[in-house]
């Protein structure tokens, strides 16, 4: 078992944000500007943003808060939308989710100037990334690429199973996977809540990317010897010997899976602290005037 250490390479990739900004001011130019537009008071949102600032500063990035009552109109958001599309001194743009229900998050996204989505999820950046044209790629499948990358497992011509069929994570990262490069060229299997033979799918996958938002669903009996396993998932179960009383769940019952892996992702400290650094590292390339490319090679 060798564990992919998300903490280490996302360690590695902010310094090498932080070089690159401190380069561009040293030049006098502007740091990268990153805005995230907040709507009503949503616990998880509140911790992803703080989660955020942080690491912005930490790599020299301006990062700007707006929040937004929950009983603003659908009109008023988008009217804000427009102006910070048309603010050249912003670069990136996110919205965090969930949105108030009297407005329409895929609107919203789609008010987004594509060049400004440095969450990847505008209709633009999708079907871009789905061709294998140069994009904005969702942070978390993109965050999982790069780990493959930097510890350079292999996947050209193995068989990936991937474990939900989200927006956010499920079918971008079966689209990355296969793509004509490296890492990708995989033959890939989507499996979700209609799949009858799930286990089965799985014990034939060579690489599983488990993201349910099911905790410990990925079981041994479904994982064959020498699979990398990525866990996605990120669920508080109660837990009364934390101080909080609760601690995060991945899908995969890590415990039992990790002696049959060759790779493995443990949470917390897998995945999860690679989703911050790809969004700076996007919204450095907005501030450049840079696409990435689909694959996330240069």
């Amino acid at each position: 078992m060798n564990i992919i250490d998300g903490k280490l390479m996302a360690a590695r990739l902010k310094e090498e944000i932080a070089a690159e900004v401190a380069e561009m001011t040293a030049r006098g130019e502007r740091p990268p500007h990153l805005v995230a537009v907040i709507v009503g008071n949503d616990g998880g949102s509140e911790a992803y943003v703080a989660n955020k600032e942080k690491n912005c500063l930490a790599v020299g990035i301006r990062s700007t808060n707006l929040r937004f009552d929950a009983s603003i109109s659908e009109e008023e958001l988008l009217g804000e939308i427009a102006r910070l599309n048309n603010d050249a001194e912003v670069d990136g743009i996110i919205i965090q989710l969930p949105l108030p229900r009297h407005i329409d998050a895929q609107k919203v996204t789609e008010a987004l100037d594509w060049r400004k989505d440095v969450d990847g999820f505008h209709p633009v950046n999708v079907g871009r990334m789905a061709i294998g044209l140069p994009a904005f790629r969702p942070a978390t499948p993109a965050g999982i690429m790069e780990l493959l990358k930097r510890y350079d497992i292999p996947t050209k011509g193995k068989h990936a199973v991937v474990l939900g069929r989200s927006n956010i994570v499920g079918k971008p990262i079966a689209t990355m996977l296969m793509q004509k490069a490296m890492p990708g060229d995989c033959t890939v299997t989507v499996c979700h809540s209609s799949t009858p033979d799930i286990k089965e799918q799985c014990r034939r996958a060579d690489i599983i990317v488990a993201a349910l938002g099911s905790p410990g669903f990925v079981t041994a009996d479904m994982v064959k010897p020498g699979a990398t396993v990525i866990d996605v998932g990120t669920t508080r179960v109660a837990d009364p010997t934390r101080k909080s009383g609760w601690r995060l769940a991945g899908d995969v019952a890590f415990d039992e899976v990790k002696d049959l892996c060759e790779w493995i992702t443990p949470v917390p400290g897998g995945v999860g602290p690679m989703t911050n650094c790809i969004l700076m590292l996007n919204t450095l390339a907005a501030r450049k005037g840079e696409l990435p490319s689909a694959t996330g090679n240069k």
